[in-house]
């Protein structure tokens, strides 16, 4: 097994949600940040009862008295304090300033931000251009000039503190809620009859909530910076109380003379202050609905493998692309989940292979897999082999693995538009998929990606390489993508649907140039489909996937003209033919309810 495969160790089966605990001790860096924040948190609220001697008594004997001497861990200050004392308490009163100053800014900064973007119009108009005047001010000269009128003082140093993050707040919360106003299932709950209020409360607050969760995050630890910086000016805490600015600003004299003096508040603010970045990463992934099947959208660069797969031997070593007992699952909420289960196919060159099915049946993850494209987390490969040209994939070292990818096996997808870069033109792209396996100069590069273009059918290729994605029609977007796979002159090219989101003149133009460049240049295609019309037009051979397993397979002709497998039979059945009617859903609906009965 390479090395640059993913091992993983497999949940066991179970039913149990994944606690939010769990999720966020997923994250390693988030959980770090735990420990370091509880810690630090912790020794501050047992400040009163630790054997602590008093921060603010002073012994001009014992002044500068150096690290870890007799009675003084972290020495003394320019007065003879106790700095580990003063560090303690310090910690405490900056940390229940600045988390005070950050529940009350997010609480004004949201409330302002969800009800301007939410109501539009004019009160967003007028609520944005107040927070503009706040934002029109350095925040830091706002934040003194705030103090300078209250008077000098903690609480004053909270309040403007408070006051100059608003607008953090409120933009980010504005520009979120923005985009969710006008979503479909915002709309949809106004068509049910619910007022605002509940609206706000329960469709647009809990999609913003991550959003305000690490805004709290990243703001706590500018604020504690904010407060330190005021008390180091003289303006926040005042003598003898200590904090961690005021801390700094006495000892900025012994910089040189006694630099623990300083040092040592420094790195407690930097401790708080990282440990609240990385654990609001974390916080806001458990928030998120979306991640928390524990998938956090971090997959790795190939398909984790079990290191305990069953590896069998290549069935078809004529065939140019070999699939045995493969299975492929995916961990939900902890429990391990099979979605392909032991399907066993095989590719000659030359040859098209459509993989049939309906939709969740395997078909997708089946192709993805093959050159190690399933996300991990949360997929993984437990048993099978995939062999091209003999050579097993899922051994493969992780360079030659992604040398592979482009080069001996390309991939068509469904949707040009969303895999498509939106800020690239279309010829940058393909140059850029000839120049990933290829070194060629940047006139060779453009004069190759404009002599794919025209040859997908592309009109006037050389100007419409500077064209953007959205600039082209549907199917236009397909004959890209089919270029950019045709770049490097391929093995195998799989095709998933490509031709779904067209209309049916644009499928028969791409089915077309398909079969005609794979009989140009002798590639095997794999093609996925759930139409059999598509099927009949392309296909040499065809396998019937149903539930992750492989339930048919033959030649095309062979498998549509006399299915064996009753589901085969069912799906063939479901195909309507002209001029049956009403006749046909007469026909087809005791097909749905039998194959609903076999169904567990």
């Amino acid at each position: 097994m390479s090395d640059a495969l993913a091992t993983p160790s497999l949940p066991a089966a179970g039913s149990g949600r994944v606690s939010s605990w769990r999720l966020l001790f997923n994250n390693r860096l988030a959980t770090i940040g735990l420990c370091m924040l509880s810690a630090l948190v912790l020794m501050t609220l047992l400040a009163p009862i630790l054997p602590l001697p008093d921060p603010d008594a002073t012994a001009p004997a014992d002044r500068l008295q150096p690290l870890f001497s007799a009675g003084h861990i972290l020495g003394t200050d320019q007065l003879g304090r106790d700095i580990l004392s003063r560090l303690i308490w310090g910690s405490r009163v900056s940390m229940i300033v600045g988390f005070s100053a950050t529940l009350v800014a997010a609480a004004i900064g949201s409330t302002i931000g969800i009800v301007s973007g939410y109501a539009g119009g004019r009160t967003d108009n007028l609520m944005m251009r107040g927070i503009d005047m706040l934002m029109a001010f350095p925040y830091i000269l706002l934040a003194l000039a705030i103090v300078a009128v209250l008077g000098p003082g903690l609480m004053n140093a909270l309040y403007a503190i408070a006051v100059v993050n608003i607008p953090f707040f409120a933009r980010n919360v504005r520009g979120v809620t923005l985009g969710l106003s006008h979503r479909e299932f915002v709309d949809a709950a106004r068509l049910s009859g619910k007022g605002h209020l509940s609206i706000v409360l329960t469709e647009i607050l809990p999609n913003v909530l991550p959003v305000i969760v690490i805004t709290m995050s990243t703001t706590a630890g500018w604020m504690i910076l904010e407060t330190a910086g005021l008390s180091f000016l003289g303006l926040g805490a005042q003598p003898p109380q200590a904090d961690l600015g005021s801390m700094l600003g006495e000892g900025r004299a012994q910089l040189f003379t006694a630099p623990h003096v300083s040092v040592v508040p420094g790195v407690m603010i930097f401790l708080i202050v990282i440990s609240l970045n990385v654990l609001g990463d974390g916080i806001r992934d458990v928030l998120d609905p979306r991640l928390r099947s524990g998938a956090l959208l971090r997959p790795g660069p190939v398909t984790a493998v079990d290191p305990e797969r069953s590896r069998p031997k290549n069935g078809k070593p004529s065939a140019i692309l070999t699939v045995e007992g493969l299975e492929i699952g995916f961990t939900r909420n902890g429990r391990y989940s099979a979605a392909v289960k032991g399907v066993s196919l095989h590719l000659h060159p030359g040859e098209c292979l459509g993989l049939i099915g309906e939709s969740g049946s395997g078909k997708s993850v089946t192709a993805l897999s093959i050159m190690g494209l399933v996300s991990s987390p949360p997929g993984i490969i437990r048993n099978g082999a995939i062999y091209l040209h003999g050579e097993d994939v899922l051994s493969m070292p992780q360079t030659q693995l992604i040398s592979a990818r482009g080069s001996r096996v390309a991939y068509i997808f469904q949707d040009p538009l969303t895999t498509l870069h939106p800020m690239h033109s279309i010829g940058r792209q393909v140059a850029e998929a000839i120049a990933a396996h290829q070194t060629l100069s940047r006139q060779a590069l453009r004069e190759r990606s404009i002599a794919l273009l025209d040859r997908v059918g592309i009109p006037d290729a050389e100007k419409r390489a500077n064209h953007f994605p959205h600039q082209l029609s549907g199917g236009q977007r397909q004959r890209v993508g089919i270029a950019m796979a045709l770049a490097n002159d391929p093995d195998v090219i799989i095709a998933d649907e490509p031709t779904t989101a067209l209309d049916v003149t644009v499928q028969a133009q791409i089915l077309a140039l398909l079969r005609e460049l794979q009989r140009e240049r002798g590639m095997a295609l794999l093609f996925i489909t759930h139409d059999f019309g598509v099927v009949t037009e392309i296909c040499d051979r065809v396998a019937v996937m149903r539930d992750g397993h492989i339930v048919e397979t033959g030649k095309t002709q062979a498998v549509l003209g006399d299915p064996q497998h009753e589901y085969t039979k069912r799906l063939i059945a479901c195909v309507p033919e002209i001029g049956t009617g009403k006749s046909f859903l007469d026909r087809v609906a005791p097909i749905f309810a039998a194959d609903a009965e076999e169904r567990p």
